[in-house]
């Protein structure tokens, strides 16, 4: 995908080893068409694939984030499979689809509705602008959130504390956000891209294999269950023990220096 292609509904972009995904819709406050959907897949099906890449930022063009979902033009494409992935594709939500291995931060501004509060909370790391406008307003439209909002907002903010909103579909502002735990940090309105990319930056400084085993014992956990999980995680030991960034980390630390990570 090239960035300057205006058709484009998502640009991509490698700053070293951060993909940068953007979603390039800005004339329709980024609302997600099934074109939208299927290049946001494509981007981060491939950033996923690049060995050579460590963190995902996904931020918006335009002063919005998204508008969530355009209902007009996926009215007809729900049973379309708009919204279904193969076991080689990534699905942005993470309901079906591969299994992401590595990891996402998300940069939000001004309007966050719907499908854009769900993808955010299927990443790692959610910046926010103090200007953000957040509504899960399903209900408003005669549906139910569907990417994966009853189970993420719910386990983010508990039952009493998601369900005000869930079920009315009212509007909070990025404080209310921060204070129900659906983002990382709330940063002035202008900053929040800046402050994702150092985020990103600083996890490309980790041991990437460190990382994937990881990210993939907390999603044994939020999809298998805290026994399943604790259950499973010396499985990840023996590979990471004898990799040759563990022995990195160790000299590093001995010589007190940064280290330098290979992934191998």
């Amino acid at each position: 995908m090239s960035q300057n292609d205006t058709d484009n509904r998502i640009t991509y972009e490698i700053q070293d080893r951060i993909c940068l995904i953007g979603l390039n819709r800005a004339d329709k406050r980024n609302a997600f068409d099934s074109h939208m959907i299927s290049q946001l897949s494509e981007a981060l099906t491939q950033y996923d694939h690049d060995d050579s890449l460590r963190c995902a930022l996904i931020f918006a063009h335009g002063e919005h984030f998204t508008a969530g979902l355009d209902l007009m033009e996926l009215q007809d494409k729900w049973d379309k499979g708009a919204f279904e992935f193969n076991n080689d594709e990534i699905d942005p939500w993470g309901i079906s689809g591969k299994l992401r291995s590595k990891p996402v931060v998300v940069a939000v501004q001004g309007t966050c509705f719907t499908a854009g509060i769900e993808l955010m909370l299927n990443s790692d790391v959610v910046i926010a602008s103090d200007n953000c406008n957040f509504a899960q307003m399903e209900v408003q439209r005669g549906i139910m959130p569907f990417g994966g909002a009853t189970v993420r907002f719910i386990a983010a903010a508990g039952w009493q504390k998601a369900m005000p909103y869930l079920l009315t579909g009212k509007a909070f502002d990025a404080q209310t956000a921060d204070r129900l735990g659906l983002v990382s940090e709330v940063v002035a309105n202008g900053e929040e891209y800046k402050r994702a990319l150092t985020l990103a930056q600083e996890i490309c400084q980790s041991a990437p294999l460190g990382v994937q085993a990881l990210l993939s014992s907390a999603q044994d956990a939020s999809r298998s269950g805290t026994a399943a999980a604790l259950a499973n995680i010396h499985s990840y030991l023996p590979p990471l023990f004898h990799s040759e960034d563990a022995k990195e980390g160790a000299m590093a630390m001995v010589e007190r220096r940064a280290a330098n990570f290979k992934g191998r």
